[in-house]
């Protein structure tokens, strides 16, 4: 099956000539009070590449009720923070705790760089970091929680804690003393603050579509049936796409089923061309009803939806 496109499609794009005027992509979504807060990860200028997130809030029907003019979550450099990037929001009891990606170095992707002369960069692992907040105002950092010596991205938390210890999805390039021959979605349990020393293999690339690297989508999402879990796969040809698996409800390191082919693939000119071409890149997903919306970055300029009846899709997985 297919996730439908919402015809409202961008939702969020980059507006001004400050902090998002180049770039709106790759969103973090939360459903509080009957409003969907969305928030985006924003980039003003190139040379630098500094990412912040702002905030739009969209009522169920995603008319929007409000957008914010200043970030919401900024770089602290005292923490040798340069950049906010591709944010998750996972709410655990009355708290919301956001996932994100940070680094000391950032850089345009190559495309821009090519487009402008810019050189590329030596540039130091990417790590991931979590805060915390309950009013999306007064944000706590918990700290970085990846290992020194380690690389990775897409790091989810799952909506509940299991033996009361956090459980994540993410995405290691280089971990620890392994050597990894492709980026692949690992399972883990940690504290935080603290920091994430062993974790097992949930997913690897298998499908054509998929076969350089997958990584954790939004947050997992937790049905009858087991965990849902929207993942990006890319292609050889560094095509972005989506897919779905089911993961078991007590051991989330099993998968039950996956699709063989992608339910979302780029195909609208947003999703195209933009500062990267041929890009779908799930990151937030909410439940309304029976109504699956997936929020997703279209080729890391513009933020857009998705969405199917929940239902349908994971009939399609159960085997």
């Amino acid at each position: 099956m297919k996730l439908k496109r919402h015809r409202k499609n961008p939702i969020i794009e980059p507006r001004g000539d400050d902090w998002e005027a180049l770039a709106t992509f790759n969103p973090g979504v939360a459903l509080k009070d009957d409003k969907i807060y969305v928030f985006y990860r924003a980039v003003g200028e190139y040379v630098n590449y500094v990412s912040r997130l702002g905030l739009a809030i969209f009522d169920k029907e995603l008319n929007l009720i409000e957008r914010k003019d200043k970030p919401v979550f900024e770089p602290d450099l005292k923490l040798w923070e340069l950049s906010i990037e591709d944010a998750r929001v996972t709410q655990i009891n009355s708290e919301y705790y956001f996932t994100y990606v940070t680094t000391i170095t950032p850089a345009p992707p190559f495309g821009i760089r090519k487009k402008f002369g810019i050189p590329k960069p030596e540039q130091a692992f990417s790590k991931c970091a979590v805060a915390v907040t309950k009013d999306f105002e007064n944000f706590r950092r918990l700290g970085i929680v990846t290992p020194h010596d380690a690389e990775e991205r897409n790091l989810v938390l799952f909506p509940e804690k299991f033996n009361g210890k956090f459980a994540a999805l993410h995405r290691p390039a280089k971990w620890l003393s392994e050597n990894l021959d492709k980026p692949e979605i690992r399972y883990a349990i940690f504290d935080v603050p603290g920091v994430i020393r062993e974790s097992r293999k949930v997913l690897e690339p298998e499908e054509k579509w998929e076969e350089k690297k997958v990584g954790a989508g939004p947050p997992p999402i937790k049905t009858e049936k087991g965990w849902l879990l929207i993942y990006h796969g890319v292609d050889e040809r560094d095509v972005y796409r989506a897919g779905a698996a089911l993961l078991d409800l007590e051991k989330p390191w099993k998968v039950i089923s996956k699709t063989s082919k992608p339910i979302l693939e780029p195909e609208k000119e947003y999703e195209r061309e933009g500062d990267v071409s041929n890009v779908v890149f799930p990151t937030g997903a909410i439940l309304i009803e029976e109504e699956l919306l997936v929020f997703y970055g279209g080729a890391d300029k513009v933020c857009c939806v998705a969405s199917c009846n929940v239902n349908d899709l994971i009939d399609e997985l159960v085997p």
